[in-house]
């Protein structure tokens, strides 16, 4: 049995981009974010570049959780494994529910891609407050791989469902 689901549903997104060096002029993958998210006609309603501090990442993703006008989040940035990414740590800790395959089909397909580097990858998804929460690598390639695989054919699934009484 097919589930159908409401693809005229509006996605209002907030983009942030995480990281110490990024600028709006050479944030690629935010910039891939948005126009992938223009062609799909979702609306964008915020874009933030923030440094990776979870005290900042979690000040900004608490925040869109409580504005009704976004109901999505995707975050770029900060997921590997070194001392300044921190963003894993920031969003799994806000997460009310943990979207756990999110993770698993994210490396997966990396693998198929760039192989056994792909365990590197800390992705994670989940979901606060009636708001659809994405943490993607900061890479080009990792952003159009999860935009394009995963959330954009699930996230009017994703969003429904957390409206759903």
């Amino acid at each position: 049995m097919r589930h159908f689901t409401n693809q005229f549903m509006q996605i209002n997104v907030a983009i942030l981009t995480v990281s110490d060096t990024r600028t709006v002029e050479n944030d690629f993958s935010g910039q891939e974010i948005q126009a992938l998210l223009r062609e799909t006609n979702h609306k964008i309603v915020n874009y933030e570049i923030v440094k990776d501090d979870v005290k900042e990442i979690t000040s900004i993703v608490l925040a869109w959780c409580v504005d009704l006008e976004i109901n999505t989040i995707i975050i770029n940035g900060g997921t590997g494994f070194s001392q300044r990414d921190t963003t894993y740590e920031a969003v799994s800790f806000l997460l009310e529910k943990e979207m756990k395959g999110f993770g698993e089909l994210f490396r997966s397909l990396s693998f198929q891609a760039i192989g056994a580097n792909a365990m590197f990858s800390r992705s994670v998804a989940g979901c606060r407050n009636k708001t659809a929460i994405y943490a993607l690598p900061g890479s080009t390639n990792a952003v159009k791989l999860g935009m394009e695989s995963l959330i954009l054919p699930t996230v009017h699934h994703f969003v429904e469902e957390l409206h759903r009484s």
